[in-house]
């Protein structure tokens, strides 16, 4: 019961403050990006379209940061773009990391362009459309905010929590390999949940098609889901770019 609770907790906290990278001013880049045996261009690119979306791009040495930057860390989002290649495409991740290296965005592109610069730099491309323009928001406030409500979740009625585990208790899915609890957080929001686990499989937010959800899953990917026939789907992203549809039955 004490886990189940602390699991509705940390859904309701990341829900009530999820962080998108429009959330941030300062974007942090690395001198090199792991993945690549070469740069080819691809710091350049990020650069320039982060500066033309009014981010203010920054190096990995904390040295070198603004003061406000070096006040708080936790402004600055740390990102990288990873080389995910397949077989006959050049693929690309776009990977944006929280001060507590938590993924707040993973965002994939590919090219048909063989020749490796082009095509990672065209790869890159495809990716720019899922970011929006820096719209800063102050994350101190953000963590102070959330210390309070957890504090003041602890100290509330244990017969409160109770309640609220067995209101949801009765409605669970499986997809024949994980048995998983829906916990309805609000309208417009839910998780599903395991039986043995402190954190969500997947965090379901309505988006204006009913019935239709946007989805995080446990490992920090952003996904799409849905109702069919009474039970929920889930596409989940695979290694080449493609989707698989997991289904979990009403049981």
């Amino acid at each position: 019961m004490k886990k189940l609770s602390f699991v509705i907790l940390t859904a309701c906290s990341m829900l009530a403050f999820g962080q998108k990278v429009s959330d941030y001013k300062y974007i942090s880049l690395p001198a090199k990006f792991e993945t690549f045996k070469e740069d080819f261009g691809l710091a350049d690119l990020l650069t320039k379209t982060l500066r033309s979306k009014n981010y203010t791009v920054i190096p990995t040495d904390k040295l070198q940061w603004p003061a406000d930057a070096q006040a708080n860390p936790c402004n600055v989002l740390m990102a990288a773009v990873l080389n995910d290649s397949g077989f006959l495409r050049n693929k690309v991740m776009l990977q944006f990391k929280d001060c507590h290296d938590k993924v707040v965005s993973s965002i994939k592109g590919a090219s048909n362009i063989k020749d490796f610069k082009e095509g990672y730099q065209d790869a890159l491309k495809q990716t720019f459309i899922s970011i929006s323009p820096s719209n800063p928001v102050n994350q101190t406030n953000t963590i102070v905010t959330q210390t309070n409500i957890t504090e003041k979740a602890v100290s509330a009625p244990s017969n409160t929590v109770s309640s609220t585990a067995m209101d949801n208790s009765a409605v669970r899915f499986s997809n024949g390999k994980t048995e998983l609890q829906k916990i309805q957080i609000d309208n417009q929001q839910f998780i599903l949940v395991a039986q043995n686990s402190s954190s969500p499989f997947a965090t379901f937010k309505a988006t204006t098609k009913a019935d239709v959800f946007r989805v995080k899953l446990q490992n920090g990917e952003s996904t799409l889901g849905y109702y069919e026939n009474g039970n929920i789907v889930i596409e989940i992203p695979q290694s080449n770019g493609e989707y698989t549809k997991e289904i979990f039955a009403k049981r």
